[in-house]
């Protein structure tokens, strides 16, 4: 996935109970690595061919000035896939074992089922993350609705049949394109062919079907409503006005529950992924809540 990253960007990785975790960083001109600067750890979505290069738009908006550290997830991208049924555990140690061995607290960015998971994290890790900025941030389950599932649960949990299911929905450069443009987009035209083919190659690696196919069936599905109230670092939130599944509706609500939530912005005509349809808008609300958030 190297190759979607932004000029300047290199791959590294470290070791986690669940196996390797790649993640990129600044590792050339133009950047500067001068140690020393604000850290911010970028977490993509979870989702059919999602990784790291979710935020890759948006991330070097801020790589004069800030260690960028944006991990694949476990079963994502180039990080290992383990051939395991996921769960919401293997994200809470994996995350949790990476962040403890980042020298400083970060601010952590993440997106919608990650924005919840980094929710979680901060309430279990205070002194690793110094705030949050998460876009259209849901468990799937909040409040008790689930909002996920496009497949009845019978299907999905047919052995052989989900990977069937997968195999024509996620991994051929069609079907990536159809998910981006039925799902993610609310318009079309901002789905270049190099995010198609970001997307597909994620969507290939071996294994890529286990964690695809968990959040699938929601089996990572938990209620963010349940979190908030005890959330205690300073956030932003985005959200995409034509978010599918995770309307502003409930964006609104979840952000009611928690006086930590101190900004919220709404991006029109987007949808659940402001930070690929709408980079330049997100970078710009990055930028000016890292400005007063340090």
């Amino acid at each position: 996935m190297i190759d979607f990253q932004p000029a300047g960007f290199g791959q590294k990785s470290v070791q986690t109970s669940l196996g390797t975790l790649v993640y990129y960083t600044q590792t050339r001109a133009p950047w500067s690595l001068k140690a020393g600067r604000p850290t911010v750890v970028f977490l993509h979505s979870l989702g059919g061919g999602a990784s790291a290069y979710e935020w890759s738009k948006v991330y070097p908006a801020i790589a004069a000035t800030h260690q960028i550290i944006a991990p694949d997830l476990m079963g994502w991208g180039e990080s290992s896939h383990p051939a395991r049924r996921y769960r919401i555990e293997d994200y809470l140690l994996s995350l949790s074992e990476f962040l403890q061995m980042l020298p400083d607290p970060v601010t952590l960015v993440a997106a919608s089922w990650t924005g919840a998971l980094a929710v979680r994290l901060a309430n279990q890790l205070p002194e690793k993350i110094r705030s949050l900025f998460l876009t259209c941030p849901s468990g799937f389950n909040d409040f008790g609705t689930g909002a996920g599932r496009r497949l009845p649960a019978p299907i999905i949990n047919t052995p052989l049949l989900d990977q069937v299911i997968y195999a024509l929905g996620a991994t051929n450069e069609f079907a990536v394109r159809n998910f981006l443009e039925q799902f993610l987009f609310a318009k079309r035209d901002r789905i270049s062919p190099e995010i198609v083919a970001a997307y597909l190659a994620s969507a290939q690696q071996p294994n890529a079907d286990y964690a695809a196919l968990a959040f699938l069936r929601g089996d990572l599905y938990f209620d963010l409503a349940q979190d908030l109230p005890q959330l205690a670092v300073p956030t932003a939130v985005v959200w995409g006005a034509r978010s599918q599944f995770t309307p502003l509706s409930l964006g609104r609500r979840l952000a009611a529950l928690s006086s930590q939530v101190q900004q919220f912005h709404i991006v029109d005509d987007t949808g659940v992924l402001p930070q690929l349809e709408q980079p330049s808008v997100v970078a710009g609300l990055l930028v000016g809540w890292l400005k007063n958030n340090l």
